[in-house]
């Protein structure tokens, strides 16, 4: 039995359909909070009931007695951890959300897998450890203690808190750091998902940095098939590792990091101009300066993930832009 956190949220729930069409057995857990429409979170959930070994649990990490009584059973025996709280921006604003949902939520799950003794936690990092960072590609060697926002701060500390766990408790961990994934069921407060309503409603988008960000987009099948390998072959000890050059990465633990990401960023431009080339309509662009806790590029090396699992993306940008506006037309009816 594979316990999926975030189980409504847009990776969750693709990687959640994956999992039960190759008939695996998937509790799904979600707080279906108001963070963004919950309509949309519940549409989702709607796409995953038909399938009879997927059930939800509709409650929240930070419940330390339900995430006991959760795991109670002894039944889960790997754990995708989806479930936080997104967002770069919101983080400026609300920053309790991130200590209580990806600290001491994360640490529930830790706990949790602990005493379970689940085989797997795979558990979702962010390409926004990386900070301050400028040397591209990101590598998951490079030092990356230089946060800019809170949100890539707890990011970091579950990195960390992953370590402490599979070093003490010989918890096998392997941490995903996302890059920008985007595809049908996608979040409102994506890039993709604004701009493509905006257009459509004839009303300006904001292009930050004056349209010179750089993103390493990637597609959720990509994405989900990549979870999928990672969950499949648990982490193990680093032979090599050593405490006189500490390699990042990994660990004399049951500990892994990858990036996972399409290694091939584009200019913020050249998404909206396949948009507008796919919608067949013009975008009114308001230019705008860089915003506080954003990064201008981002861009993923994999070497890692392809050479342990063949993690191979290869959904054009086009392709996949493609479907994500043919969902979003036909889920709002425009």
């Amino acid at each position: 039995m594979i316990l999926v956190t975030g189980a409504a949220g847009f990776i969750g729930a693709h990687v959640s359909k994956r999992l039960l069409e190759r008939g695996d057995t998937v509790v799904g857990l979600d707080n279906v909070n108001d963070y963004y429409d919950p309509t949309l979170k519940e549409a989702r959930l709607a796409w995953l009931t038909p399938f009879e070994k997927f059930t939800i649990h509709r409650q929240d990490l930070s419940d330390r007695a339900a995430m006991t009584a959760l795991f109670a059973s002894g039944e889960i025996r790997q754990v995708v951890h989806l479930a936080a709280q997104a967002g770069v921006r919101y983080s400026l604003v609300n920053p309790h959300a991130y200590t209580q949902s990806n600290i001491e939520g994360f640490l529930n799950i830790l706990e949790s897998c602990r005493h379970a003794k689940v085989e797997h936690l795979v558990y979702a990092s962010s390409s926004s450890v990386y900070g301050g960072n400028t040397e591209m590609p990101f590598s998951v060697r490079h030092n990356v203690d230089h946060p800019v926002s809170l949100y890539a701060a707890s990011k970091k500390a579950n990195e960390l808190m992953a370590h402490t766990y599979a070093h003490l408790f010989n918890l096998p961990c392997s941490g995903l750091r996302f890059f920008t994934v985007y595809g049908p069921w996608g979040r409102p407060d994506m890039a993709l998902f604004i701009f493509t309503k905006a257009i459509l409603e004839d009303k300006p988008i904001d292009l930050f940095n004056f349209g010179k960000m750089r993103r390493d987009f990637t597609y959720i099948d990509d994405i989900s098939e990549g979870i999928v390998h990672v969950l499949d072959k648990p982490a193990e000890p680093d032979s090599t590792w050593s405490g006189d050059a500490p390699k990042p990465e990994s660990s004399t633990a049951p500990y892994r990091l990858y990036n996972i990401g399409n290694h091939r960023p584009v200019e913020l431009m050249r998404f909206v101009e396949i948009i507008e080339e796919t919608i067949g309509k013009k975008a009114v662009k308001n230019l705008q300066p860089m915003q506080p806790g954003d990064v201008p590029a981002t861009y993923a090396d994999v070497k890692e993930l392809m050479e342990q699992y063949c993690f191979q993306p290869n959904t054009p940008l086009e392709t996949g832009i493609k479907r994500f506006i043919e969902w979003y037309r036909e889920y709002y009816k425009v």
